[in-house]
């Protein structure tokens, strides 16, 4: 199963937008381009985000997804994670949904890759911050909101118990 046009162009115009977005700030800090990012895809501004010694946490709805995006720090050995779910187990036909990701992971993910956590499958993208380009960041958080997106709703229609 290939990449859906509307899949790939939706990424190219978000990308194109996003990086646009970036060349407008003034610091490659990544705190700064995941909030403009994040702007830039909360069409309904119901971003949230939660500061702590331990890093940042922000959710915000896109499509019919909630997208989280995890900064553990700011030094070269932190993290940027990036996920949302898109079907809660258990499932009906787990074998069939376990052989469709595996095959989505080969073909149409990107940098992102469909995994399970607490009992739900998601689309995550996981890198550190060692040389991480802001639009690096920016692909990041468009892949997985735009993944996990498109995918919900057919797999929960597919393999929803």
């Amino acid at each position: 199963m290939a990449t859906t046009p509307s899949t790939t162009d939706a990424m190219m115009s978000g990308d194109q937008l996003v990086s646009d977005l970036i060349e407008a700030t003034t610091e490659a800090n990544p705190i700064e381009v995941i909030e403009t990012v994040i702007a830039s895809l909360d069409s309904d501004q119901t971003a949230m985000v939660n500061r702590a010694d331990s890093g940042y946490l922000w959710k915000f709805k896109y499509g019919t997804v909630e997208v989280f995006v995890q900064l553990t720090g700011l030094t070269e050995a932190d993290t940027l994670t990036v996920w949302a779910s898109v079907l809660k187990l258990p499932v009906k036909d787990e074998a069939g949904l376990l052989r469709k990701l595996l095959e989505m992971n080969w073909t149409s993910t990107l940098e992102a890759r469909f995994a399970t956590l607490n009992n739900e499958v998601i689309v995550v993208s996981m890198r550190s911050l060692s040389d991480i380009s802001p639009s690096e960041i920016s692909r990041s958080i468009t892949i997985v909101a735009t993944i996990a997106d498109d995918h919900d709703e057919p797999l929960q229609a597919q393999f929803g118990s």
